[in-house]
C-alpha cells in the first residue's frame, strides 16, 4: 500500500514502531501498579459505575418519552378523517418524525449501553488486585512469555491514545478511570536502528592506520564488537562502514606518509618489480600491506638500500658460506 501511494504521490499511512512505546508503558506499569493504587482506581471506577446507573435511568426515560410521542402521533393519524387529505398528510409527517426520534433515542441508548457493559466486573476487580501483589516480579521476569505480559496489560489498561508531532505523546487510560500521559522521543527509523555505533566507527578509523579491512574485522570480533545489526564483522562489512563514514582507506593513509608503490620504488632503485618483491620477501625493504590481496607500499629507500647485483653477490656468498660450513663441521 505504501509503495502504491508513493508511486502516485499520495500521503502514506502513519507508522510508529511499537518497541519504544511497549518499553515505556511496561516501565509505567511496574512503577505505578500496587495494591493501594489499584484499590483507589477501582473506587473511582465504582463511583463512575454509580453515576453510569443514573445516566442509564435518564436514557431509558428518554427512550420511553420518544416511544410515547410516536404512539401519540400514530393514534392521531389513525383517527383522522381519510377524506381530509391535508390534515392526514400533516399527521403522517408528524408520526414519521416521531418514529425517527424514537430510533435515534434507541441507537444512543444501545451505543452507551455497550460502553457501560465494558466496565470492570467483580471477577475482573478481584483478578486485578491479586495481580498487583506479584506484578513487578512477573513483568520483569525474562521467562514470562510476551503473551502473558499482554494479558496483564489488558487487565490494567483500557486503551492508549498516541499523538505524533515533534515528539510522541501516549495517553494511557487505566481500567478504573485513572490516566497517565507519557512523552517520548520519536522512535528511530529502521536505518538508524541498524546504524553502527560511533565507538565502533572510531575504532575502525584508528585501526586503519595499521591494519587491513580483514585484519580489522578479526580484531573487532575478538573484542566482542558487533555491527549495527548485532552481527560479526567481515572484511566487506568493515569496508562498508569505511565507505559510509568516509574514512580514509589504508592506501591513502600510507601514501600520505610518503610510502611508494611497487613501480615507484622499482624506478628509484633502477630494478624491475620482480626484484623488489624478492627484496621484500628477503627482508631487505620495509613494506606495509595496504589491502588483503597481498599488495604493499614501500618505505622510501635510505642509504643502506639494496643495490642490484650486490644483493645477488651477497646471497651467493651466504649460500657458499652455508655449504662450506656443512662440509667442514
Amino acid at each position: 500500500m505504501s509503495t502504491a501511494r508513493l508511486s502516485h504521490a499520495q500521503p502514506i499511512c502513519q507508522q510508529i514502531p511499537g518497541g519504544t512505546i511497549d518499553e515505556a508503558i511496561g516501565k509505567l506499569l511496574v512503577e505505578t501498579v500496587s495494591s493501594r493504587t489499584l484499590e483507589v482506581a477501582l473506587q473511582v471506577q465504582r463511583e463512575l459505575e454509580s453515576r453510569s446507573a443514573e445516566a442509564e435511568r435518564l436514557r431509558q426515560h428518554e427512550v420511553e418519552r420518544a416511544r410515547y410521542e410516536s404512539e401519540l402521533a400514530r393514534h392521531r393519524y389513525m383517527r383522522v378523517d381519510p377524506d381530509n387529505r391535508m390534515v392526514a398528510d400533516s399527521l403522517e409527517a408528524e408520526w414519521n418524525q416521531a418514529l425517527r426520534a424514537l430510533g435515534e433515542a434507541k441507537e444512543r441508548y444501545d451505543k452507551q449501553r455497550q460502553t457501560d457493559d465494558a466496565s470492570v466486573t467483580d471477577e475482573q476487580r478481584a483478578a486485578i488486585i491479586a495481580l498487583a501483589k506479584d506484578f513487578p516480579r512477573l513483568w520483569s521476569d525474562p521467562r514470562t512469555p510476551q503473551r502473558e505480559r499482554k494479558r496483564m496489560a489488558r487487565l490494567l489498561i483500557a486503551d492508549v491514545t498516541l499523538l505524533r508531532g515533534t515528539e510522541l505523546r501516549a495517553q494511557v487510560r487505566f481500567n478504573g478511570g485513572a490516566t497517565h500521559a507519557l512523552t517520548l522521543p520519536l522512535p528511530k527509523p529502521a536505518w538508524a536502528l541498524r546504524q553502527t555505533s560511533s565507538e565502533v566507527v572510531s575504532e575502525i578509523d584508528r585501526l586503519l592506520d595499521h591494519h587491513t579491512d580483514a585484519e580489522i574485522a578479526k580484531l573487532l570480533n575478538d573484542r566482542g564488537m558487533t555491527s549495527g545489526e548485532g552481527k560479526h564483522f567481515t572484511r566487506l562489512k568493515v569496508r562498508k562502514v569505511r565507505i559510509a563514514y568516509d574514512l580514509k582507506d589504508r592506501f591513502s593513509r600510507l601514501r600520505a606518509r610518503g610510502l611508494l608503490t611497487l613501480d615507484e620504488i622499482a624506478a628509484r632503485l633502477n630494478v624491475c618489480s620482480v626484484t623488489i618483491k624478492q627484496w621484500r620477501r628477503a627482508g631487505l625493504l620495509q613494506a606495509h600491506r595496504f589491502e588483503d590481496r597481498g599488495q604493499y607500499l614501500f618505505e622510501p629507500p635510505g642509504p643502506d638500500a639494496p643495490v642490484k647485483h650486490r644483493w645477488k653477490m651477497r646471497r651467493k656468498s651466504n649460500a657458499s658460506l652455508t655449504t662450506s660450513n656443512a662440509l667442514n663441521p
